[in-house]
């Protein structure tokens, strides 16, 4: 597994899995949110498709990669690139859990984030997991079509040593 794409919706854990992944294959991972919106002088700045598609091409020609985020439609071609796909299915409660607690976190200058914690972004992150909900079908249809390069990563409380989650 040298081209992983890690998928799941906000809070679901992806970030932590890339980090523990990338540690242990010493595989460099990236955060798609951080290719998408860049820091400019200014705050926060969103790339283009093309420039995000530009940065990932050229993280592709550099070799092994861990690539994470949520399933946008800029980012569909990542699917075929990757050797593995892993979703990160954590249950509903567990991720509306994070969320709160990530903006609490966050708010205290506890956590570092790369957006502007605020109330609308706390909206934002329970609307995107409603969508990613009532849409969970359609997306799950959508990783069938790349059969066993598919992996999916229940949390549970159980862990293995190597960092996944015990089925």
């Amino acid at each position: 597994m040298n081209k992983i794409f890690i998928v799941g919706i906000v809070a679901s854990g992806k970030t932590t899995l890339a980090k523990q992944l990338s540690e242990q294959l010493r595989i460099p991972w990236y955060e798609l949110d951080a290719i998408a919106h860049h820091r400019t002088e200014s705050g926060r700045s969103k790339r283009t498709a093309e420039e995000q598609l530009q940065i990932i091409m050229d993280i592709d020609r550099n070799g092994s990669w861990i690539l994470e985020g949520t399933d946008r439609d800029s980012y569909q071609f990542l699917y075929q690139m990757a050797e593995k796909i892993i979703f990160v299915d954590t249950p509903l409660k567990v991720r509306r859990w994070r969320i709160v607690s990530r903006f609490l976190k966050q708010k205290l200058g506890l956590e570092p984030c790369h957006y502007k914690p605020d109330l609308h972004m706390l909206r934002m992150m329970f609307k995107w997991t409603s969508d990613f909900e009532r849409n969970k079908t359609a997306f799950e249809a959508k990783l069938q079509e790349h059969g066993d390069k598919v992996v999916r990563c229940s949390e549970t409380k159980k862990k293995r040593p190597n960092g996944f989650a015990a089925p």
